[in-house]
This record gives C-alpha cells, structure tokens and sequence, in this order.
C-alpha cells in the first residue's frame, strides 16, 4: 500500500541558489502546497486546470519533472490512483500525502471497491486543508531545514484564514432553511462539506465517485423522481465534467442548474484562482441555489 504513513524525509541538498523542487499532482493541492513554501520553493502541478484527477492520463513532461523532483506532494486516498502509481514506479522521490490524518468518510455499501471504501474528495472543507498544511509544513521543513522558520509562518498564517473560512461557511449555511439543505450534484464530490455543514446530499446524477461512470436510464429516472419528491431547488454540476446529462435532468424537472468547481480550481480570470476562492465560490453558489 502506497499510504502506509508519512515518509521519513532527509534533508535535501541544495546549493545557496538552489530551490527545493516540488510537484504537487492536482492544482488544488498545488496551490495549498504555494501558500506553505511561498518563494523558497520551486513549484510545478502536473494536473492542468480543468482537469479531472479521476481519469487523467500523465504525459512525458511529467516523468521529467518527476526525475527532477525532490519532492511530490498528492492528495492520496487513491485519488491519483490511475496515474502516480506508474509516474513513480523508477523514481526514488518520496511523496507526501496531504490527507493523512483526516478522519475519512466510508462510501456507501454498492460502491466499487477500487477507492477501497474511502472517499477521496478530502479537499471540499477549510478544516481538512488545515490537515493537507501540517503534512506539507512538516515535509517542507524537513526537505528543507534552512527555510523551516518560513515554511512555519506561513503555515499559521494561512491556518488563521482557513479557520475563518470555516466559521464563515457555517455561517452562510445558517441561512438556507433547513428543509432546504438538501444537495444533488452530478459528482459526489462534496460528502466532507456536507458532513461538516448539515447539507444532505440525496443523489449524484453521475453516481458513484468517478466521472468516468454513465448513469443509465433507470437510475436518471430514480433521480428525478427523488427531486420530485423532496421539492429539491438546484442540481449543482461540477465545471469538468460533461453537463449534458444534467441539462437533460433540468429539461425534465424544471429546476436550476448551478455550477460547482469539483476537482480542479478555474483558469485566469475565472475569480476562482485559489483554494479559497474555490471554497468561496462553491459556497455562495450553493447558499444562492438552496436559499
């Protein structure tokens, strides 16, 4: 098993112009990963925006940043099952997983087996990114001890944010009626968030955890009878994935379709740039849907 604990990690040596050369997998831990190391680390994600983490396929450039790398940082839970496994097989470079230590979510009875009953969708609150920021301070500093006074300030600095970022989402689902918290999205994406924040998620139009499922026409009419029955305001799609399915719900039901940000943050000019742009955005959406 890849995740067995965190690796013991060595110093790294670097010469006085050198910088410790980090890969994180998808941009989302890309960008946490950015917030901890700041300017003294050197910084590649091998997942490009938009993509889906669930079914990418790595390309030659990325085994040459692994070559290169002092460092890989993943968000684990067999979320990059499908491509790190052989992007490291001939390489000696230790990864990090972010989520080690998050108390994980189980999966429901009928799902496959490949996710090995967790849900990997560990990035969806502010709480769990305080987690993936140990993992990487602690890495970082390690790799690196020269910077490990830098790598702990940032480190605070952006916990403080992250724990308001928390008290603020409490705050904006506090305002949605109760008999309103109700979540369909195309992607169960969301079971953290909603855990957290007293959502109920009823149903995926795409169900199980991987995008690379098609829902057949039996159980897309489950689904729009159980939107029927709960009276349920929005179906919120993730921006990866292919919404005609959902557009054919929303033809059906009547009801809105909102869009979410899943597995991957928004190119430039977007305004979800960020990680907490991420979190800002899904939750103003989600706020305004069920309001």
């Amino acid at each position: 098993e890849h995740e067995a604990a965190i690796v013991k990690l060595e110093p790294v040596s670097l010469d006085a112009s050198d910088k410790l050369r980090v890969i994180a997998t998808t941009n989302i831990v890309a960008d946490i990963v950015s917030q901890v190391g700041g300017d003294s680390i050197e910084l590649t994600a091998l997942l490009p925006l938009g993509a889906d983490p669930h079914t990418y396929t790595t390309s030659p450039q990325d085994m040459v940043a692994v070559t290169d790398a002092h460092l890989i940082f993943a968000n684990g839970v067999n979320l990059e099952a499908e491509f790190l496994p052989e992007l490291i097989q001939h390489s000696e470079v230790p990864v990090i997983y972010v989520s080690q230590g998050i108390e994980l979510r189980a999966l429901g009875e009928d799902e496959t087996r490949e996710h090995e009953n967790a849900d990997p969708h560990t990035w969806t609150t502010p709480t769990n990114a305080i987690v993936f920021v140990h993992n990487i301070e602690h890495a970082l500093s390690a790799a690196d001890p020269a910077n490990a006074e830098t790598y702990k300030a940032n480190a605070e600095k952006y916990e403080v944010e992250l724990e308001r970022f928390d008290e603020w989402i409490g705050e904006q689902i506090s305002t949605i009626p109760v008999n309103n918290r109700k979540l369909i999205t195309d992607h169960d994406t969301f079971g953290y968030y909603t855990d957290r924040y007293g959502l109920e998620q009823i149903g995926a139009v795409i169900p199980g955890f991987s995008t690379a499922s098609e829902p057949s026409a039996q159980e897309l009419a489950a689904l729009e009878d159980m939107i029927r029955e709960y009276g349920v305001r929005a179906v919120f799609v993730g921006t990866t994935v292919n919404p005609s399915l959902a557009q054919q719900v929303v033809e059906d039901t009547g009801i809105q379709l909102i869009n979410l940000y899943t597995g991957s943050l928004g190119p430039a000019g977007s305004s979800v740039e960020t990680y907490l742009d991420y979190i800002r955005h899904n939750t103003t959406a989600i706020v305004e849907g069920l309001r």
